[in-house]
């Protein structure tokens, strides 16, 4: 992974590969700074929100209240109270904490968004959140309690309280008091002016947090869905001709065509899998009778023969989801705006995460789709009936006169468990973007709920890349069975490094152990870079 953060935030220029890089580096990598243009427009929409404020007239969340409450107007020497107010209100999340990449994220998008500029934060407070990711203090954010729509209220209060230097964070790795934490890295609690809790909270930056990390890692499942259907290939005697260039140029999508190339490229050189032409070679000749069944078939099923047309809709997928993504984290997503160019402010609804959503509730159902066909070509892999002269359950061959004989299941347990996380990804899939929900009296009468669906696009991800590695697991057995020297040159590396991680299963032993390993080396791209797949979102 890379670890080289972008040098300077505008608001303009923060990719992807940029917020991965920084939520998962060492954290003394992660040195983002403000650009000093971004810091000019920044001062630029303060200047702008005191002139207004000094004109003693309704301004959004600055002098009156909040949502429904728009009508109470106060006093502009009251607005600063207020902001606090603001954060201190909204601080009753629930559930599990943000895990710390989470946390990473959500502190640089937040940054870049208020460094576009219509703020009307100062850049000292942009400043101190860029010193809080850099030291690794990271605030504590309950995951559930957001709606997706007038931004992530209730998370990103979490956030602007750890700026004031209230309630507890995670500073190095250690849950310790914030004003400990801000201490002894020698940083000054936030003091809020107006318009700025607004400005930090009323943001979608916790939603995107998600989103771009669930993103990575189902383009790192995509490559690895792609190596894996090889060695099903592979393991089941698969015809490797169902991935022949004519066939996807004539119906040219292009992450099919992207899937199918990889994965005849995964197959090259191997012994294993057969062809259309070499089915034929083999068998017998109809001649004069009228009927005649043959032993192997010329197609497979569909779990490997349309495969391409599975993981294909994935990558296809995240080509569409990655720009819009890229788009929301240098966006102004708060409310009101200041435009320093015409010298006056405007209100919306900017802070509605609808692209996110309906990006993310896409992303998840390509994502378990995606599971669904590895779960599929797992059942024939094990099943004698299917699998091509494999054992049962890929038990590893003992001679009857073998003490351990009959005693083990091979790969049994890890099919349940496959089908299992199967069925969880399939279930957690259904759209989240669809179940809004009118609250705050009828205020937020419509809401995206696309905060949800980016914490579901994750919790998908993340059993799918489960089910990929139990697959990952018995396909390697499999191939192993088979005669692993009679494998593809490039899917040989790739056993070796499942093996240099999780040993063949000779007798039944534990195996969470495995999957653990193996699904690190799905994430963190190790998998991919040993097929020679190219990096993720890297253009075709």
């Amino acid at each position: 992974m890379p670890t080289t953060p972008p040098s300077a935030l505008t608001g303009h220029n923060l990719t992807l590969t940029d917020i991965v890089s920084v939520a998962r580096a060492r954290p003394d990598a992660a040195r983002p700074v403000l650009a000093p243009a971004a810091a000019e427009k920044m001062a630029a929409s303060v200047a702008l929100k005191e002139d207004w404020l000094a004109r003693g007239i309704p301004l959004y969340g600055i002098t009156t209240g909040f949502g429904d409450s728009v009508a109470h107007q106060i006093s502009a020497d009251r607005a600063a109270a207020l902001q606090r107010n603001l954060v201190t209100y909204h601080l009753n999340g629930t559930g599990p904490i943000a895990a710390p990449e989470v946390a990473r994220a959500v502190q640089l998008i937040r940054a870049n968004c208020l460094g576009r500029g219509p703020s009307a934060i100062r850049p000292a407070v942009v400043d101190t959140l860029l010193r809080h990711l850099a030291a690794d203090i990271l605030p504590l954010i309950p995951e559930r309690g957001s709606l997706g729509a007038s931004g992530d209220l209730v998370p990103l209060c979490y956030l602007a309280h750890a700026l004031l230097g209230e309630g507890e964070v995670l500073h190095r790795g250690r849950v310790r008091p914030a004003a400990e934490a801000l201490a002894e890295e020698g940083i000054e609690p936030v003091v809020l002016c107006a318009k700025e809790g607004l400005a930090l909270i009323n943001g979608t930056a916790f939603t995107s947090a998600f989103a771009v990390l669930a993103a990575h890692d189902a383009a790192e499942l995509a490559a690895a869905a792609d190596i894996a259907t090889a060695l099903a290939v592979e393991a089941l005697h698969g015809n490797a001709s169902h991935f022949h260039p004519f066939l996807h140029r004539q119906k040219p999508h292009g992450g099919q065509l992207t899937s199918a190339a990889a994965i005849r490229a995964l197959l090259d050189g191997s012994e294993l899998a057969t062809d259309y032409r070499g089915i034929l070679d083999r068998q017998e000749r109809l001649g004069e009778r009228g009927f005649l069944t043959h032993e192997h078939r010329i197609q497979d099923p569909y779990s490997l023969r349309c495969a391409p047309h599975v993981t294909g809709v994935l990558r296809d997928t995240l080509d569409w989801v990655r720009p819009w993504l890229e788009t929301e984290v240098n966006s102004s997503t708060d409310n009101p705006l200041f435009d320093t160019e015409e010298g006056v402010l405007h209100h919306g609804g900017n802070f509605y995460a609808g692209h996110v959503g309906q990006a993310m509730d896409s992303l998840k159902t390509a994502v378990a789709n995606t599971a669904d066909l590895l779960d599929r070509q797992l059942a024939l892999v094990v099943d004698p009936r299917y699998s091509r002269g494999l054992p049962p359950n890929l038990i590893a061959p003992a001679a009857d006169t073998d003490a351990h004989a009959g005693l083990h299941h091979g790969f049994k347990g890890m099919q349940i468990a496959a089908s299992a996380l199967t069925a969880e990804a399939l279930k957690t899939a259904a759209p989240a973007s669809l179940f809004s929900r009118s609250t705050e009296a009828h205020n937020q009468d419509k809401v995206s709920m696309g905060t949800i669906a980016a914490r579901d696009a994750r919790t998908v991800v993340e059993l799918a890349r489960d089910v990929t590695t139990i697959h990952l697991l018995a396909v390697a057995q499999a191939v192993e069975l088979r005669g692993l020297r009679r494998a593809s040159p490039t899917l040989q590396k790739v056993h070796g490094l499942i093996r240099e991680h999780a040993p063949f299963t000779d007798r039944d032993r534990r195996m969470d152990g495995d999957i653990a390993a193996v699904a690190g080396l799905v994430r963190d791209g190790s998998l991919r870079r040993a097929a020679g797949l190219p990096e993720p979102f890297a253009a075709r």
